[in-house]
């Protein structure tokens, strides 16, 4: 199961210096040398990967593979690869020699009103999409000068460098949606077992709520086929075999399960609980409610 890691945390974790004179009002943006990076409790360099609270691209030297839902892309030496925070994925380095750059990013620092563009609605960053890019050797130098630039500009003393360095992430991102995706997908033979990961992993990031105001994005079994690039009865078949029970089931499930600790825990209205959870009026959710437990939602609170 992957881990969820906020830009606070992937600090504190790394020996990982806080870009200066940046704030949250401009958003975030850092630029790492994979080499140099280091995991504070164990000494060894990490590559953070499967990280979910910001976009990153990767520059990937050496061997290793990236796992998507049912698809394995395996990297024999220089890749691009783009990273959503919607779209879940694992990264396994395959051997010791893992050398590179990678920049990270909150969608705040590349608002449209900064670049133009809405990174969502860029091919890139689509469901469905494989966005690992394997690179020639010119495109590497390519790739190489345009982080090296970032870095610079990062470190400079110039009063506009996030003024400009937004125009650097978004040329990265275009120089990826110039290349062709690599060919070199294969079936794992735990495709199932990764889906059904992989979903179960969707539905628990968006718990606990935390305020009333609060909204599930992922409600109906095909709102996570979508994400996971997979097709509804796909993914009910592979779920179904790997736990026994249905996607609608095991989303119910989950969802009775909130819904009784916002009930116990917390002094939220019935109606706020049901809008947190999804549903359009407080009568479907009461009845929803009784139906799987047998109480009504102030009765089961009382």
């Amino acid at each position: 199961m992957y881990t969820h890691s906020s830009l606070d945390e992937f600090y504190q974790r790394n020996a990982a210096p806080l870009p200066e004179g940046i704030s949250r009002e401009i958003g975030h943006v850092n630029v790492f040398e994979t080499e140099k990076l280091f995991d504070k409790a164990t000494g060894k360099r990490t590559m953070p990967y499967s990280r979910r609270a910001y976009y990153k691209i990767s520059w990937l030297r050496g061997k290793s593979r990236a796992e998507y839902a049912d698809k394995v892309i395996n990297i024999q030496e220089n890749a691009l690869l783009f990273a959503t925070p919607k779209i879940p994925y694992h990264w396994l380095p395959e051997d010791s020699n893992q050398t590179g750059m990678f920049c990270i990013f909150t969608t705040d620092f590349l608002a449209p009103q900064k670049s133009g563009t809405v990174l969502e609605e860029l091919p890139l960053f689509q469901p469905g999409q494989l966005p690992v890019f394997q690179l020639s050797p010119q495109e590497v130098s390519e790739i190489d000068y345009i982080f090296r630039k970032m870095l610079k500009e990062l470190s400079s003393d110039y009063k506009y460098k996030y003024d400009l360095l937004p125009n650097l992430v978004m040329e990265l991102i275009h120089y990826g949606q110039k290349l062709q995706p690599m060919s070199a997908l294969s079936t794992s033979q735990n495709a199932s077992q990764r889906i059904s990961s992989l979903f179960i992993e969707l539905l628990e990031r968006q718990f606990p709520l935390d305020s009333a105001h609060q909204r599930l994005s992922l409600r109906a079994p095909k709102d996570y086929a979508d994400r996971l690039a997979v097709h509804v009865n796909h993914l009910n078949k592979v779920l179904k075999e790997a736990t026994g029970s249905t996607t609608t089931e095991f989303i119910s499930k989950r969802l009775i399960q909130e819904a009784k600790i916002l009930l116990k825990q917390t002094n939220w209205s019935v109606a706020e609980i049901a809008y947190a959870l999804g549903f359009d009026d407080v009568a479907h959710f009461s009845n929803y409610f009784k139906k799987q437990t047998s109480f009504a939602p102030l009765t089961f609170r009382a």
